[in-house]
């Protein structure tokens, strides 16, 4: 019989270890798995130190600058052309040509259109040929009546009915000089009405020439600004349809009288039109300029954000963003005035500054340059 013998666990193992040979497989396995803890760990430092490297958050800033700005008072209104004619026939006849089409431009005289002569050639050939043969008589007894073979009544007859013929003659070629239509002023044709061979009357509008030169907007302003408008003070229209382009203009006439119904007076803005990007009938923007604060500390609009109705932007100091609240004073479309907080130079945070915090600490990744549009700041 065999005797029963009992091991402990750690004979065993060792047992195993000689006879299996596992021993000197497990131990580089162990030695292994020590580095990659080793590795794991000190990935894990980096990724800690990468973290706070990305605290920072990205933004983009611009320096504030100084420059003009100008309060205006707006109101919008349609253009319209100061010089403007209907062109009509002082005769009658049939269309014979057409010279010009709408959107042509034109001189003062030039031939815009000629109706068939025939019938006013021949009118004005048969009186001047009476008025020759009156005249020719005229003569005779001219010197019938230096000889006293003519009384003066007679004479005197005779010397009227020159003249009554000579004026015939003269209508009767101011009539075929009708026939050729021309304009009477320089501009742009906006209408044009006749078709070849119709026979128009001398109450027929044939024609509209534009001036578009000079343009004007009449605008109706509120009586409490009556103390602020007075003529040839400056003032500037834009329009959707141009983008972000001014028209320079003043104020040429400003009506004495307060409509009591509406409880405003008329006010007439001339445009310059020099491009002649402006038309009759567009709707503009008149911007009326009330008084202008010259080299003034300038916030670019894109850089403020609103909070229970006040403004705040944020400032770059020491990598750090100060909220700054913005005591406003003039503004327009793209630009806001500071009043106190903000000096020139400041570089002010005009992108990123949604999600920021007063100490947040930032990366300024790029610096802009401001450029304002120019604008009409003369008051």
């Amino acid at each position: 019989m065999f005797k029963k013998v009992r091991y402990s666990l750690p004979t065993l193992a060792l047992l195993f270890c000689l006879l299996g040979g596992g021993c000197k497989k497990d131990q580089p396995n162990l030695e292994e798995n020590a580095n990659n803890g080793a590795a794991d760990v000190e990935n894990v430092d980096k990724k800690n130190d990468n973290n706070g490297s990305q605290e920072r958050v990205p933004v983009e800033t611009v320096s504030v600058t100084t420059g003009d700005i100008a309060s205006f008072l707006l109101l919008s209104s349609n253009l319209e052309t100061e010089r403007m004619s209907d062109v009509y026939s002082r005769t009658q006849g049939l269309v014979d040509k057409i010279n010009v089409e709408e959107g042509d431009e034109v001189k003062k005289g030039q031939l815009l259109m000629e109706l068939e002569p025939d019938e006013l050639e021949l009118i004005e050939a048969r009186v001047k040929v009476e008025y020759e043969r009156e005249r020719s008589l005229f003569k005779r007894k001219k010197m019938m009546f230096e000889k006293k073979l003519l009384s003066k009544e007679e004479f005197e007859i005779a010397g009227f009915s020159v003249d009554a013929k000579k004026i015939s003659w003269q209508e009767a070629k101011l009539n075929l000089d009708h026939t050729q239509i021309t304009s009477p002023i320089s501009g742009v044709i906006g209408e044009r009405l006749p078709r070849i061979g119709d026979r128009i009357h001398t109450t027929d509008k044939l024609f509209s020439v534009i001036n578009n030169e000079e343009m004007i907007a009449v605008i109706h302003v509120p009586e409490k600004e009556v103390g602020k408008i007075h003529k040839k003070q400056k003032a500037y229209v834009t329009s959707q349809h141009i983008g972000d382009e001014k028209f320079a203009g003043w104020i040429k006439r400003v009506s004495p009288v307060v409509d009591p119904q509406s409880g405003t007076f008329k006010v007439t803005v001339g445009i310059k039109n020099e491009k002649k990007k402006l038309r009759p009938g567009m709707f503009v923007n008149v911007h009326v300029i009330t008084e202008v604060h010259r080299n003034t500390a300038l916030i670019p609009k894109t850089a403020v954000l609103y909070e229970n109705e006040r403004m705040q932007v944020f400032i770059v100091q020491d990598s750090l963003a100060k909220k700054i609240e913005l005591k406003a004073g003039f503004q327009d479309y793209e630009k806001v005035e500071s009043l106190s907080g903000i000096e020139p130079g400041a570089q002010i945070i005009v992108v990123g500054q949604a999600g920021l915090k007063d100490g947040s600490r930032v990366n300024v990744v790029a610096k802009r340059e401001i450029n304002f549009t120019a604008s009409q700041t003369q008051p």
